[in-house]
This record gives C-alpha cells, structure tokens and sequence, in this order.
C-alpha cells in the first residue's frame, strides 16, 4: 500500500464502549467550531512570523514592521486578528504600542508546532 493511501475496515463492526465514551466526552459544536477558527487563524504565514518574534520578545509596531518588512498598517491589520482571538495583548507606552503573547498556552502551541514537526 502507498503511504498516502488510507487504510479503511473490510467489516462493519462497532464498538460500543468506545463510541459511548467518545460521545460522553465530545465537546459541543459550537466549542467545536470556535476552536476551529482559532486553528485558522494559525494558517497564515504572516501570523505565524508575528507570534514568532512575539515568541522572542514584547516589541513595538515599528520593531514588528522593520523585522518583517512589512507596513506598519499590514502588521496592525495581523495583530488585530491575533488580538481578537486572544494570542496576543497589547500596553502604550506614550505614542507606541508593545505587544506580547497573550499568555503561555500560545507559547505552547507554537512550541508543540515545532516540535511536532522536528523543528
């Protein structure tokens, strides 16, 4: 068989045990869906890069705009994505704006990428 290929059952046969477990323990679709989103937001290379630096250090707009190369107005449009969905925070300091990872369940995400992909 390729490796690309799928494996599939030659007999129908349930298991009721682990069916009932599973359904017991399935979280509700709209939990469901909303962690989904989140994954989807994890899809763009962009915010990945973002996170990253974040990953390193709390940084300013500019700092993010001149690591990446990128427009101030194109990072702030990245990070109000992230920021609506809680991967990152932001404090002023006068005129600037520093952001940092919201917490470390973001960092563990992206450490757990990483390592799940030998990096």
């Amino acid at each position: 068989m390729k490796t690309n290929e799928v494996d599939t059952c030659e007999v129908t046969e349930l298991h009721a045990d682990k069916l009932q477990y599973v359904q017991e323990h399935m979280p509700d679709e709209d939990s469901l869906y909303d962690l989904a989103e989140l994954f989807k937001v994890f899809g763009d290379s962009t915010r990945i890069r973002i996170l990253f630096v974040l990953f390193e250090a709390e940084v300013c707009v500019c700092d993010l705009a001149e690591t990446l190369g990128m427009t101030q107005s194109a990072i702030s449009h990245q990070l109000r994505i992230l920021k609506q969905n809680r991967l990152v925070k932001s404090r002023r300091e006068g005129k600037q704006a520093f952001y940092s990872l919201a917490d470390d369940h973001v960092r563990t995400i992206i450490g757990q990428g990483m390592e799940h992909l030998g990096c």
